[in-house]
């Protein structure tokens, strides 16, 4: 009979008390002074900022960049931090911590990726139905800009 060192399941040991939120992105793209929002495809669904999770061995940067795209077909320019949300119930599913990004784009953007329909909004036409926090992060947003 073999024997288990303890040496060869601490680190699993460790990884299931251990949780950690996860990171995510989430992107403020401004066309012609309208926001870009999409239409959740998966639950939690709602209208969302383009975004979602980092990948292990991406930064930050390259996730909002890449997640821009797959979700709007836009290739953003002037990209900047704009603020981090941490709070436990952000996201229903997990406890997530997004670095929220803004940028500009132009063009048509197109629905991609996981989003259902794709539309423009400006700050007094938002939709009703806004998933996760983004509210929040869209008046934040134009608190800041006006």
């Amino acid at each position: 009979m073999s024997t288990i060192d303890l040496a060869d399941i601490l680190p699993i040991i460790v990884s299931m008390e251990h949780r950690n939120p996860v990171p995510t992105v989430d992107i403020i793209i401004e066309i012609a002074g309208k926001i870009v929002l999409i239409k959740r495809r998966n639950p939690p669904h709602g209208w969302a900022l383009p975004g979602g999770f980092i990948d292990y061995g991406e930064s930050a940067e390259a996730a909002a960049r890449r997640e821009a795209r797959e979700e709007t077909g836009l290739e953003i320019t002037g990209l900047k931090q704009f603020h981090c949300y941490s709070d436990p119930a952000r996201d229903p599913r997990q406890h997530t911590i997004s670095i929220v990004f803004s940028a500009r784009a132009s063009g048509q953007p197109r629905p991609g990726d996981d989003a259902a329909d794709l539309a423009l909004f400006d700050q007094i036409a938002l939709p009703e139905e806004i998933a996760f926090d983004h509210r929040r992060i869209l008046e934040d947003y134009f608190r800041r800009k006006y």
